[in-house]
């Protein structure tokens, strides 16, 4: 049955006491009742009633590396540059003086042959010494084309192909490179201006082509003009031929960037 009101109990309508099948067998005898009425507010720590929820993160939001932080973004690694391009990849490609000279020495012939024409002309009518005129315009030319072997010729390999990256030059006529990793590249193609046909190679972060000093950010920005890249390499004035070297940069780069 229900028991009578017990004085002293709390406000509002005592609770109902009911049979306690347990007491005397082990089990704690549940309490009853509670101070002021309602339900009791909710505890933390320990004691009775429920406990309070714990916070998933200290004050101050996550800490790095707990289990609401993302992970960083893939950052690649950091290109490594050089005064000239080594010879320890599996697949380096030099610079062919002789194919190079060749095209020269006839690009050079032929002009002097065009000039020749007009000059001939105007010495039947103002005399034969405007014909010196030409040896003076082949040694200019002689000398223009010399430059250009001999500087060719002095900065080293031009591309260098591994596992890992490859080494190109920064500078088109001197032998200052910057090896990158395959993951850093984003894309590698070929374009023609005049006589050369170009290897280009385009990085991932536009960063990589900073910091290479005065002089080579000025070629790199004449190259940006015409290739669309400051790091290119020879095709067709390698010792290698063209063949050859986008089969190795295929078959090194097994697919991590793009290759056209």
């Amino acid at each position: 049955g229900w028991s009578t009101p017990q004085p002293g109990a709390g406000a509002g309508w005592p609770a109902p006491q009911q049979p306690q099948p347990w007491a005397g067998q082990g089990y704690p005898v549940p309490q009853q009742g509670y101070p002021g009425g309602g339900w009791p507010a909710p505890q933390s720590g320990a004691g009775g009633g429920w406990s309070a929820p714990q916070q998933a993160y200290p004050i101050g939001g996550p800490q790095p590396g707990g289990p609401g932080q993302l992970p960083p973004p893939w950052q690649p690694p950091a290109a490594r540059r050089a005064k000239r391009i080594p010879d320890d990849e599996p697949f380096v490609a030099r610079p062919s003086l002789r194919k190079r000279g060749l095209a020269l020495g006839g690009l050079t012939l032929m002009i002097g042959l065009l000039l020749a024409c007009p000059l001939g002309l105007a010495a039947s009518s103002d005399g034969p010494g405007i014909l010196l005129a030409i040896p003076l315009i082949m040694v200019v030319f002689a000398l223009f084309v010399g430059l250009q072997l001999w500087l060719v010729s002095s900065g080293g390999p031009a591309l260098a192909v591994g596992p890992t990256g490859l080494w190109i030059k920064t500078r088109p006529t001197r032998g200052q490179a910057i090896w990158l990793p395959w993951e850093a590249i984003d894309r590698i193609y070929r374009r023609r201006w005049g006589l050369e046909k170009m290897l280009c190679v385009a990085a991932r972060d536009p960063r990589a082509e900073r910091d290479l000093g005065a002089f080579t950010a000025l070629d790199a920005g004449m190259q940006r003009g015409f290739f669309g890249t400051g790091f290119t390499a020879t095709l067709n004035f390698a010792d290698r031929s063209e063949k050859e070297i986008m089969d190795a940069v295929l078959r090194h780069s097994a697919g991590r960037c793009r290759v056209g």
